[in-house]
C-alpha cells in the first residue's frame, strides 16, 4: 500500500536569519497545504546533508511530519536553509509566486 503525503516547503533558518528566536532552537518552519496554518518542528538532519541547489542550500531528501492542527501528514521538501537577512530576501522574492512564501521579515505566509 503506497501513500501520497501532501508536499510543502520548508525553511530552517539560522544565523543572522534566526534573531528573533532562541539560538538554541534548531527549527523547520512550514505552513500546511491543507489549513493554511503555520507549524514548526525540530530540525533532524544535520547541516552538513544540505547540498547547494538552485541558489540555496537546500534538503531535497526532507522530511515527513504530521501537522499539529489538523492532524494530517505532510512531506516538507524542500528544505530551504536561510542563513542572513540577505537570503531572506532573496528567498522571498525567488518563491514569491508559490502558494506558501516566506514575506520579506522573514516569516511563513499563504499568499493565495
Amino acid at each position: 500500500m503506497e501513500r501520497q503525503n501532501a508536499e510543502t516547503l520548508g525553511v530552517r533558518r539560522t544565523g543572522w536569519a534566526a534573531l528573533d528566536r532562541d539560538p538554541q532552537q534548531d527549527t523547520i518552519e512550514f505552513l500546511c497545504p491543507h489549513c493554511g496554518q503555520r507549524d514548526h518542528k525540530n530540525a533532524r538532519r544535520e547541516r552538513t546533508l544540505y547540498r547547494f541547489t538552485d541558489g540555496f542550500l537546500q534538503d531535497l531528501q526532507g522530511e515527513v511530519t504530521q501537522f499539529h492542527a489538523c492532524k494530517k501528514y505532510l512531506r516538507v521538501v524542500p528544505v530551504v536553509l536561510l542563513h542572513d537577512q540577505d537570503e531572506v530576501r532573496r528567498f522571498a522574492a525567488v518563491f514569491a509566486d508559490e502558494p506558501m512564501a516566506i514575506t520579506a521579515a522573514g516569516v511563513l505566509r499563504k499568499t493565495a
